[in-house]
């Protein structure tokens, strides 16, 4: 249902295959969990783009497997992204229904109405 595809000047993206109604799950990814501690030094890797906050109060960081750390972002997103702690997982949920061929984007805030910059340029 998912592919990797090249999305303009943002690089790869998330593309669907298939067209998927609202409320559907589309991915669940695992993570590792990068311990506050050891934070200083994942973002002084080639990884520092691709994690992202974890834990209750986002004292933690995570790395996802499976496509997440290739979805793009969007201020008015199609998806949303929801963290399972207690399980280890975040999950990829269809805002709308989202056709094929279409990017699937998130709003890396983590909140559908936060509108804030990003720390780079977008389309």
């Amino acid at each position: 249902m998912l592919v990797i595809k090249t999305s303009g000047a943002r690089g790869r993206g998330v593309f669907l295959t298939e067209a998927v109604s609202e409320g559907t799950l589309i991915e669940r990814c695992p993570v590792i969990v990068v311990p506050a501690e050891q934070l200083e030094a994942l973002a002084a890797t080639s990884l520092a783009e691709y994690w992202f906050r974890w834990g209750p109060l986002g004292e933690d960081g995570a790395i996802a497997l499976g496509f997440d750390s290739l979805y793009n972002h969007a201020p008015e997103p199609n998806a949303v992204y929801v963290r399972h702690f207690a399980e280890g997982v975040l999950e990829f949920i269809a805002l709308r229904d989202i056709a094929a061929d279409e990017e699937v984007l998130v709003n890396y805030h983590g909140g559908l109405a936060d509108r804030s910059p990003v720390w780079f340029d977008i389309e």
